[in-house]
């Protein structure tokens, strides 16, 4: 049915579906690598605890039914599999509704451990991730041609992620109105990347340049995505080419690249193959009955759930990253509303001597992602995502006001807890655990040239205050 089909976005598709099923494949891996500690039975923030007091309503996961960790490394790693082959092409080889079933149960799946991830998933790529997943069950497989209602579906949650990250910066922080917020946004973000030093070293005037066209790319471009073609193309060629610059400045999880692949879908095959050698679409049959009615429902269900999200877009108390219903289906989105002047970094330190001395011997935990070393060029690990390292800088940020996940972390560390000490690079008493551990607040910047040739440090750091004093696993223990 020509109202219906899309044939002329058959690569886009194809882009979108596996490059999400790629996404996929590392948030469950990343999950399976990371639970024990965090969220495991005996983490930080342990599952069964966290769903004792909430209903299936309320979280929705299927360890409401039973929880072990065996039990989650398995959904996860299975996860992991069956995204992996979907991103191999296995959505392809199978009938319609078969192919339906497989993004369902990865939706499903990734859905149950983000509603029992607590605060280590409490971020706007999660809920994308979930958003873009369950759109995915319906843009279909090669037994059908792409539906262009959930074509235009794909562009309104383009438009969300980039529109809301425009606007909740003009409503923000008043260095994006005066173009300054970049002279110290490469320095202060969450997990600067390897190029970080070199974008924030760019002048001034640059970063001026970079504030207004993030503000054109997401607050003007965005609109060209509901325009003819060949102009909504070209919005999401720009919106690519933005995001890829991104990608390149720092290290925002999978945000960036889930936004690149739903940009990409807004190109038509002709367009795509005029700059890259894509191959032949099939043969694309009309849908069948069954099928647009589904697509159909879905395009209603996704219109009702619009409105708290656009209404949120109008709002002058707009919120970001923002779920309005627990299956996180058509969230409002935002990020850097506001931007930190100084970057403080919380450093944590060890010792095994019985007592401690002005010339106690402190021995210092280094992070994967985080700042800690400053000789150590910080490091590229999107899209795959450290979540402790990247709770750590908002630590830093409420050094007054511990996070629930603090105590029992530290708690871990002075028990050389195998689990916990996998997520972090460095463990300075690999024999026998500290018998205190003690940690400090730093403002760390960034070195300037003559610095970094001469002392080949990438940070300099001074000590602004003590974090929290020597404690002991005692001190732990017995604390309420």
């Amino acid at each position: 049915m020509g109202w219906f089909d899309a044939p002329e976005y058959w690569f886009g598709r194809q882009i979108l579906e596996r490059g999400t099923a790629a996404v996929y494949v590392l948030a469950f891996v990343a999950a399976a690598r990371q639970f024990r500690a965090l969220i495991g039975a005996h983490g930080m923030l342990p599952v069964p605890r966290f769903l004792a007091g909430r209903s299936f309503g309320q979280a929705p996961s299927v360890f409401q039914l039973h929880y072990s960790d065996r039990f989650f490394a398995a959904l996860a790693w299975f996860g992991a599999a069956l995204a992996a082959a979907v991103c191999a092409g296995l959505a392809d080889l199978v009938p319609l509704g078969a192919a339906m079933v497989i993004w369902l149960v990865l939706w499903v799946l990734y859905l149950s451990i983000v509603n029992v991830g607590q605060v280590w998933y409490a971020f706007g790529w999660e809920s994308l991730l979930l958003e873009t997943g369950f759109l995915a069950i319906f843009l279909g497989n090669d037994r059908v041609a792409p539906p262009v209602l959930v074509l235009w579906l794909a562009r309104w949650l383009l438009f969300r992620v980039e529109f809301g990250a425009g606007l909740i910066k003009l409503r923000g922080d008043p260095c994006w109105r005066d173009l300054t917020c970049l002279c110290y946004h490469h320095e202060t973000q969450p997990m600067p990347g390897p190029l970080s030093w070199f974008f924030h070293h760019l002048p001034k005037p640059l970063h001026r340049v970079e504030a207004a066209a993030n503000h054109i790319a997401q607050l003007v471009v965005p609109l060209g995505l509901f325009a003819p073609q060949p102009v909504a193309g070209v919005a999401g060629a720009i919106v690519v080419v933005t995001q890829l610059w991104l990608v390149l400045s720092g290290n925002f999880a999978w945000l960036n690249w889930l936004t690149i692949l739903l940009a990409a879908s807004t190109i038509t095959d002709s367009a795509a193959a005029t700059v890259l050698p894509i191959p032949h679409s099939p043969a694309l049959p009309a849908a069948s009955l069954w099928f647009m009615i589904l697509v159909i429902a879905f395009t209603t269900l996704t219109v009702a759930l619009s409105y708290r999200p656009t209404r949120n877009l109008l709002s002058h108390h707009q919120r970001m990253n923002v779920s309005f219903n627990p299956y996180r289906l058509v969230n409002t989105y935002g990020a850097f509303g506001r931007i930190g002047r100084t970057r403080l970094e919380v450093v944590i330190e060890g010792t095994d001597e019985r007592h401690i001395t002005e010339q106690t011997i402190w021995k210092e935990y280094e992070f994967k992602g985080k700042p800690g070393d400053p000789h150590r060029m910080p490091k590229q690990w999107a899209p795959y995502h450290l979540r402790l390292d990247w709770l750590m800088w908002f630590a830093a940020l409420s050094p007054h006001s511990r996070p629930p996940w603090l105590g029992p972390f530290v708690l871990r560390l002075l028990q050389n807890d195998r689990a916990t000490l996998r997520l972090v690079r460095h463990n300075p008493f690999p024999e026998s655990p500290p018998r205190f551990l003690r940690a400090h607040l730093y403002r760390y910047r960034f070195t300037t040239l003559g610095e970094l040739l001469r002392e080949r440090s990438w940070w300099h750091r001074t000590v602004v205050d003590e974090y929290f004093p020597p404690v002991t696993l005692g001190n732990l223990q017995s604390a309420p």
